[in-house]
């Protein structure tokens, strides 16, 4: 564990942009960890919602407007 966290000690003392990109490597790195049936389940999902809009029973909003009224209510 003492190596993990002279890892970590050192990460941090990374400039920001540097910090940046090795988290998204290490997030890159997760993802080919994918459950299958997890992965399954959100295509599905996704297909059901994009059908939803295509057939007009949802109307989507731009994500701006989505994020200030998750805001709102978060406030509230």
């Amino acid at each position: 564990m003492a190596s993990v966290e002279k890892v970590m000690k050192e990460a941090l003392s990374l400039p920001s942009a540097l910090r940046a990109w090795l988290a998204e490597k290490l997030v890159e790195s997760l993802e080919y960890d994918i459950d299958e049936t997890l992965q399954t389940l959100w295509v599905t999902e996704a297909k059901k919602r994009r059908d939803e809009i295509r057939s007009g029973l949802v109307q989507p909003i731009p994500g701006e407007e989505a994020l200030a009224q998750v805001r709102r209510l978060l406030e509230s």
